[in-house]
């Protein structure tokens, strides 16, 4: 299902058939160093991803993560969408692209629909980010959305930035 249209990306449901795609992003340099080893090293293991991260919030939370794909040929390039973590109070934005499309401005385009979407469609009053303390690339890309940072803020034992915007 489609959530979002920009002028180059679209932003759908994520379905058991992206296990591939998925595979492939959460075993990228960027992903492992920013956001972590899921040990998603099979397909099976990346159906189980999505079945227990996208699908299970869009049903508990009514949004999620979602596939970005490029327009004029569906290609995915990356994921971007909102989640509702236990160890934040607000809804917060994450994104990521395969490394090939870096650099083309398709994460700050789907980030800032996206926060468009939380706005106006889910009436969200504010929307949270978080990243690694060395990730600016993130940082600038959260900034240049809206987005302010915040300040430190520690999780499980670690300390990262805590970017927000307000509505």
């Amino acid at each position: 299902m489609q959530i979002l249209e920009t002028e180059r990306l679209i932003l759908r449901h994520f379905t058991l058939d992206d296990a591939e795609f998925i595979l492939e992003l959460v075993n990228e340099p960027g992903w492992k160093q920013f956001i972590g080893d899921r040990g998603i090293n099979t397909l099976d293991a990346a159906r189980q991803y999505i079945e227990t991260v996208p699908l299970a919030s869009y049903a508990k939370n009514g949004f999620g993560l979602y596939a970005v794909e490029l327009k004029d040929d569906h290609t995915p390039v990356g994921m971007c969408g909102l989640l509702k973590r236990d160890t934040l109070e607000d809804v917060d934005i994450g994104f990521a692209l395969l490394s090939r499309f870096e650099g083309s401005g398709y994460a700050r385009e789907a980030a800032t629909a996206t926060l468009k979407y939380a706005r106006k469609q889910l009436g969200l009053r504010r929307v949270v980010a978080i990243t690694t303390k060395d990730n600016d690339r993130s940082g600038r890309l959260l900034e240049r959305s809206g987005m302010n940072l915040v300040g430190p803020i520690s999780l499980s034992g670690e300390t990262l930035r805590l970017f927000a915007i307000d509505f």
